[in-house]
């Protein structure tokens, strides 16, 4: 009997590469509209803002999958998170690059003074520097490499960098605040579900339910 707690291998593969593409539609829209003259009047401005809201929207969805599987015990959800991880990752690759070639045409001079006068550039800064030993890490070879516990301890580092990503957003934008306020809230539900979902678990756990496995 089919049942979407114990997905079959077949469909989970299907679904990766679905989830794959999914993830990917939003970087060749963005080359089909740019090969085409259609990005609009300031196409820089709209690189920057859609590759931000992409890298900003599947980090959500990266930290949504730990509550998503504990409150519905859909382990193979797991499987999901380092594809959705290494898409945030490549997001905000684009979102830097759209930044210092198409923005600064290379202006380092003027790439480090952005960063020492505006707030929301520094702290965008640093949280792409925090991404990149996450990025590095990822495999299961590094992993091992690393030891469990090391390697949970440095990809902690995530939640720094999501709440980072939005106050980034935040501070960009200063006056129509709707989209930030959006991924704030999204941010703190999914925060605030992984730090009670453990408890939820050890109480089932102690009245004969079998709890999840933590991370």
């Amino acid at each position: 009997m089919f049942s979407l707690q114990r997905l079959p291998e077949p469909a989970l593969r299907r679904l990766q590469r679905l989830v794959f593409g999914m993830a990917l539609l939003p970087a060749l829209w963005l080359a089909v509209l740019a090969a085409a003259d259609g990005l609009g009047a300031n196409p820089i401005e709209k690189l920057l803002r859609e590759t931000g809201y992409w890298t900003l929207t599947l980090l959500l969805l990266t930290l949504a999958v730990t509550p998503l599987r504990r409150l519905s015990r859909w382990n193979w959800l797991v499987r999901l998170r380092r594809m959705l991880g290494l898409y945030a990752f490549f997001y905000a690759c684009l979102h830097l690059l759209a930044y210092v070639v198409l923005d600064q045409f290379f202006d380092w001079s003027g790439i480090v003074r952005d960063i020492g006068r505006r707030p929301y550039i520094t702290v965008g800064f640093g949280a792409f520097l925090l991404l990149l030993p996450l990025a590095a890490t990822s495999s299961d070879a590094m992993r091992r490499r690393l030891g469990g516990q090391r390697w949970r301890r440095l990809h902690r580092l995530v939640y720094v960098i999501a709440v980072a990503g939005v106050l980034h957003f935040a501070w960009q934008v200063k006056k129509d605040l709707r989209r930030p306020l959006i991924f704030a809230g999204v941010l703190s539900v999914s925060l605030g579900l992984r730090a009670l979902l453990p408890a939820a678990s050890a109480g089932r756990g102690r009245i004969g339910s079998v709890p999840g496995r933590s991370e």
